[in-house]
């Protein structure tokens, strides 16, 4: 898609080779019947700076910067846990909870280590995620998701990324780390708010720009 008439091409505005995949397999199970490109299959640009205080707010910074530097309309999003022990944190913070040159291990690492004196009832928390889809015409649209559950006291499982490996939602006895893709995308914050975009996401692809 042009910015200059419909189509049914959208791109996923994320250099993170993990989500990359992942929301590539929810929008195509979701029934979304478009071309999917990632930022791999484009001219790189700077990714902006997560600057905003709420997931939603990020995903837009995300989108719109994709939409400017394609002409494409672009899907974001913006993902992180929310530890209510810790009020919320790390929150929007979550990619970035250990630094500048954070890691999966870095981050769970220091999660670890700021509820080592936490007892297991008090360790909930959610993991929360907003997808924005921005059109080139200036189209916005924003749907949220979350996934409810408690934080283990060491990594168990190799699937998924971030903390999926610290994390067990509510009814599950495993840690999302140890679900494989199909069953972590079934209940998942991001699959929640992916499924609930991809309407949005067809009857705006075939519009004429406004």
């Amino acid at each position: 898609m042009t910015a200059t008439g419909p189509g049914r091409t959208v791109v996923l505005a994320t250099n993170n080779a993990h989500k990359l995949v992942e929301l590539r397999r929810l929008v195509a199970e979701a029934g979304a019947d478009v071309t999917v490109l990632g930022l791999g299959d484009l001219p790189r640009y700077p990714e902006p700076a997560e600057t905003e205080r709420t997931f939603v707010g990020n995903a837009l910074l995300k989108a719109r910067a994709c939409v400017a530097a394609t002409g494409l309309p672009a899907l974001a999003d913006d993902s992180g846990i929310a530890v209510d022990v810790l009020n919320g944190m790390p929150g929007v913070r979550s990619a970035r909870w250990s630094g500048p040159d954070a890691t999966d291990a870095t981050n769970n690492a220091l999660l670890l280590a700021q509820l080592d004196d936490v007892e297991d009832p008090d360790r909930t928390a959610s993991f929360e995620a907003a997808v924005a889809l921005v059109l080139p015409d200036g189209r916005e649209h924003t749907t949220t998701g979350r996934m409810t559950g408690r934080l283990l006291r060491a990594a168990a499982g190799e699937h998924g990324f971030g903390y999926d490996p610290l994390f067990v939602a509510d009814g599950q006895e495993v840690s999302n780390g140890q679900l494989d893709a199909a069953a972590k995308d079934r209940i998942s914050h991001r699959g929640q708010a992916v499924r609930a975009m991809v309407p949005v996401l067809l009857e705006e692809l075939t519009k004429e720009p406004q």
